[in-house]
């Protein structure tokens, strides 16, 4: 049952003033039987008050707005959860049994929304490749796990080779990517033979051997499976979710799992810089001035050291749009 201390940090910064700063948040970790929270603090620039709902997809989601003239904002939420391990699946019912199962859960809700496959037109080339690895004795979950396998083992794992624009399409041609191109292209391919899977995004905690990721932001998949419910998968280290990943929300895809995003109103630029740590609870986790970087914008040479799914965020989701 280890216990993770993890700070999350989104500092925007304005060359001038703005008002009117309103934002959504996702982060509130989910808490069930394998995921406690001990304790939370979020703390936001000018103290505003956070209101809070749970989405259609369970995730609990804060919002705010800093009416105030600001010239910068910044979010801060420390944490403190306990995770516990989880069993893994027992396959007691027959493999056709199953996927009969699945079948019938084609139009039932919510799992339709999870068995919606994103445009992408590399499912011609994929498809082939997706009934090779399955065989007819696997049952979803030995062929969740070789659908992992073939993602990891397959695709390049490098930091920076995606950008905000990179498609489906493209990371299938090039054969490399990051966490988050990791797990959609898992997804796609439990969809394609019928297993509901739906996106994940969290933080990974460091381990003895190391794994891809940690100490960060991270992301992975979870497919349904029958008799047994959502098991958490990870492509980019090859493994099954445990209790060094911590859940933060679960959607669709990644649009669904923002954990930043909002709109102000004012004529200024504005820089964004993040950062997460994440350490075991008598670990020592860096204060916000040995976080943040003095460049005014993120450079290649700097970027790429930090984790990839980190600068994601920064650039497409957590991105604040303007208006004037």
């Amino acid at each position: 049952m280890p216990e993770f201390k993890i700070q999350h940090i989104t500092k925007y910064s304005y060359d001038n003033f703005v008002r009117d700063s309103a934002n959504k948040i996702i982060l509130f970790p989910i808490v069930d039987i394998y995921q406690d929270v001990i304790k939370h603090d979020l703390t936001i620039t000018g103290s505003p008050q956070v209101d809070t709902y749970v989405d259609y997809y369970g995730n609990e989601v804060g919002s705010f707005t800093y009416t105030e003239r600001h010239t910068q904002l910044i979010i801060n939420s420390q944490l403190m959860v306990n995770t516990h391990a989880r069993p893994l699946p027992v396959d007691t019912m027959f493999a056709s049994e199953q996927w009969t199962e699945l079948f019938n859960l084609r139009y039932i809700v919510p799992y339709i929304d999870f068995l919606k496959q994103e445009y992408f037109e590399g499912l011609i080339e994929l498809q082939p490749v997706v009934e090779n690895e399955r065989k007819t004795e696997d049952t979803p979950y030995h062929t969740a796990l070789k659908f992992c396998q073939y993602v990891y083992k397959n695709f390049e794992y490098i930091k920076g080779v995606t950008t905000v624009e990179t498609t489906l399409d493209e990371i299938w041609k090039i054969k490399a990517g990051v966490c988050q191109d990791f797990a959609h292209l898992l997804m796609v391919m439990l969809r394609l033979v019928g297993i509901p899977a739906r996106y994940v995004s969290g933080y990974i905690c460091p381990n003895r051997d190391g794994m891809r990721g940690e100490g960060a932001t991270h992301a992975w998949a979870e497919a349904y499976i029958p008799g047994y419910g959502w098991l958490g998968i990870d492509p980019t280290n090859n493994c099954v979710a445990n209790e060094m990943h911590v859940r933060l929300a679960v959607g669709r895809n990644f649009s669904d799992c923002s954990p930043v995003k909002g709109v102000y109103k004012g004529s200024a630029n504005h820089r964004l810089d993040v950062s997460v740590s994440v350490g075991y609870e008598d670990s020592h986790l860096p204060q916000e001035k040995d976080i943040f970087t003095e460049s005014t914008f993120p450079k290649a040479e700097s970027t790429a050291s930090r984790n990839s799914y980190a600068r994601y965020m920064e650039i497409v989701q957590q991105q604040q749009q303007q208006q004037q």
